[in-house]
């Protein structure tokens, strides 16, 4: 990742780095001992990580059923999810009121069905501190409005169509687990555009969204850095004030 963490510091001069993170049967003594599972929300653990520190996800991990069902841990949702997501139940239970109504949430489950995990954990860590023998399925950068129109640029920038950024609806942790591990099986990987979950969004700050880009784009986009608008006066202007 050294040709990537060069280009970064120079291309993007005192932003912060990205979070990488993999599925794999064998973890490392040392990542275990460094992860901690200190909150409830997966995307919350994610500070940590972004600070520096591994942290390992498995089924076994207490959490939400929503982080379990995205990173391909458990299929289940909570009771009566169809109204949790919408409405709600009067006098049982309050909606979260993303979608219009149950029924409109139970055709989203069937068109964003549940996958299965591909191995026992999937590590988190920062890409600076990963291993050369460890390889990211997908690379998410937690970034403020400049650099995620560097990276929304750069995504789009060898290909011909409009639409190398694609923001689905779900939840925090569906935008950048879920929707990534699908686009990574893909020839021509899309980039996911995320965080607009309104109960994830206490864990990042205000002028934080997620950009999280498949592995195959990711070194795509490393490789055109040199040659792209990275290296214009236009790009400059927006640099200095990083």
């Amino acid at each position: 990742m050294e040709d990537f963490l060069e280009r970064w510091k120079e291309y993007f001069p005192n932003a912060e780095l990205p979070v990488g993170y993999y599925y794999t049967d064998q973890v490392r003594e040392n990542d275990l001992e460094n992860s901690k599972d200190e909150h409830r929300c997966l995307i919350c653990n994610m500070n940590r990580v972004r600070q520096g520190y591994s942290f390992v996800y498995s089924a076994k991990n207490p959490g939400c059923l929503g982080g379990k069902r995205y990173t391909g841990y458990s299929p289940r949702l909570r009771n009566n999810f169809e109204y949790f997501l919408s409405c709600g139940i009067p006098g049982k239970m309050e909606g979260e009121r993303f979608k219009k109504s149950p029924e409109l949430v139970k055709e989203y489950l069937k068109i964003h069905p549940p996958f299965t995990a591909p191995a026992k954990y999937l590590v988190f860590k920062r890409l600076d501190i990963m291993e050369e023998d460890e390889e990211p399925l997908a690379v998410i950068f937690f970034a403020t409005a400049d650099v995620l129109s560097g990276l929304f640029t750069l995504a789009n920038y060898a290909v011909a169509e409009a639409h190398g950024v694609i923001a689905p609806m779900g939840s925090g942790c569906a935008s950048i687990i879920n929707y990534a591990y699908d686009e990574s099986k893909k020839e021509n990987p899309k980039c996911i555009l995320g965080m607009f979950d309104v109960s994830a969004r206490p864990c990042v700050p205000a002028n934080t969204l997620t950009f999280t880009i498949p592995m195959k784009k990711f070194r795509e986009m490393i490789a055109d850095m040199d040659e792209s608008f990275l290296i214009t006066s236009s790009w400059n202007e927006v640099k200095e004030r990083m």
